[in-house]
């Protein structure tokens, strides 16, 4: 399989003008570089903007042909999280098994879990997830769904023959 291109975009007010460390992408950073076949060729602050997260994942997806593009913050229910609302206007099909699988591994670990308003989906043959903003959550969501994003990538790149290894038709 050849190396995943991936984007991660932080959305943060305060991290976008420099008055809080952006801690999520970085560990966003870490866990993929370290357990997929990935290489981070984009990483960004945008402040809690509908257009300025728009624009960057339409830039993402068409002008640089990312197979993935994870998101980090803004998908709360704090009146300028409109990181969901964002992803949704430029997705062509939703994946929401993926939003489905992290919020049930967060509501393991809290109530606040079912809080969540992430979602998932394609826009072209990029998939784009939304996490959650903190650096814990972060990892405990990303690390539920990372064992099905490499087959999904692959489906993604009409890959001939790979949407012919489903584990669940075994």
């Amino acid at each position: 399989m050849r190396m995943i291109s991936v984007g991660v975009l932080t959305i943060s007010d305060l991290g976008s003008k420099g008055e809080r460390e952006d801690l999520s992408g970085p560990t966003i950073i870490d866990i993929v570089t370290e357990r997929l076949n990935a290489k981070i060729k984009k990483y960004q602050i945008v402040p809690d903007e509908w257009d300025q997260i728009q624009a960057a994942l339409i830039e993402w997806a068409d002008d640089l042909d990312l197979d993935l593009i994870l998101t980090t913050g803004g998908t709360g229910f704090a009146p300028r999280d409109v990181t969901p609302e964002a992803t949704k206007t430029v997705i062509d099909r939703q994946a929401p098994g993926l939003a489905e699988a992290m919020r049930a591994e967060s509501m393991k670990v809290t109530p606040h879990g079912m809080l969540s308003r992430a979602v998932a989906g394609i826009r072209g043959r990029t998939l784009i997830v939304n996490l959650p903003g903190s650096p814990k959550a972060v990892e405990e969501t990303l690390n539920v769904i990372l064992p099905a994003l490499p087959h999904a990538i692959e489906l993604l790149r009409v890959t001939p023959g790979a949407d012919q290894h489903h584990e669940y038709e075994k």
